[in-house]
């Protein structure tokens, strides 16, 4: 996708709504700006985080289908462990741990933002929205507390080139030194993990891409597409909430998930 001058800097400013606390202006600038030549051929190195790091986190070994519901329409999202699986298992453990029934969308970036904007995202996910009474100003600061260690979870930055065998981990690709595109794009309806400066800092919070927005690729893990219900992700407003979501499909393919 093309953008004019002015369009990109608004989106340069708008980016930090994908980051939990502690983004700062450059930091947001530069997340902004992945390399997308993909023509080049570069070697895509070795998985860097360790294995002892990811072992005792959910996996999803295939695909899962999750059906959301907001205000009582249906979002079917296709979840895609096959090219992400530790960020698709997380999101599938949470789903089946009920942890977004209830949950807020505590930013929305188009058409129904106020004002209107160039569609962006719509982004939520914060289990603290869940308290009715708590400040929708520090929504979008938190994370999903596991109960088995009392800390929250954070998983890493999980990105697979086109034509590599297994993702990148915890490194952007522009940092990693790879000029290919991912295999999971920013396309109108992905769905992807929002996450702070630090690449290993998505917890629980994802967004919807309201538009193709192919210079987030690279940068941001994509772990599934809405394949039916976009008509009811673009109506989605800031303050909404979820009223559910379930696993319908694909729930046997989730290791080392919770209940």
């Amino acid at each position: 996708m093309q953008l004019k001058v002015q369009q990109w800097l608004v989106l340069v400013l708008i980016i930090g709504g994908l980051c939990l606390a502690g983004c700062t202006p450059n930091q947001v600038a530069n997340s902004a700006s992945p390399d997308n030549t993909a023509a080049e051929t570069t070697p895509v190195p070795a998985i860097q985080t360790s294995s002892v790091q990811m072992k005792n986190l959910p996996t999803l070994e295939g695909t899962a289908t999750v059906v959301m519901t907001v205000k009582g329409q249906p979002i079917t999202i296709e979840v895609d462990g096959k090219n992400a699986p530790l960020t698709a298992g997380n999101f599938v453990d949470l789903v089946q741990r009920g942890v977004y029934d209830g949950l807020v969308f505590h930013r929305v970036i188009g058409p129904q933002s106020r004002p209107p904007e160039q569609p962006f995202v719509v982004q939520g996910g914060d289990p603290q929205s869940k308290n009715p009474n708590f400040s929708p100003q520090r929504l979008g600061t938190g994370g999903f507390i596991d109960p088995n260690t009392g800390t929250e979870r954070q998983i890493p930055l999980e990105i697979k080139p086109t034509g590599a065998t297994d993702p990148i981990y915890s490194r952007t690709l522009k940092s990693a030194g790879v000029r290919k595109q991912p295999v999971l794009q920013h396309l109108r309806g992905a769905v992807a993990m929002a996450r702070s400066q630090q690449p290993d800092s998505a917890s629980s919070q994802f967004y919807f891409a309201l538009a193709d927005l192919s210079f987030l690729d690279g940068d941001y893990a994509v772990f599934g597409k809405v394949t039916s219900g976009m008509d009811v992700v673009d109506k989605i407003q800031q303050g909404d909430r979820i009223d559910s979501a379930k696993v319908t499909e694909g729930s046997d393919k989730l290791k080392n998930g919770g209940k």
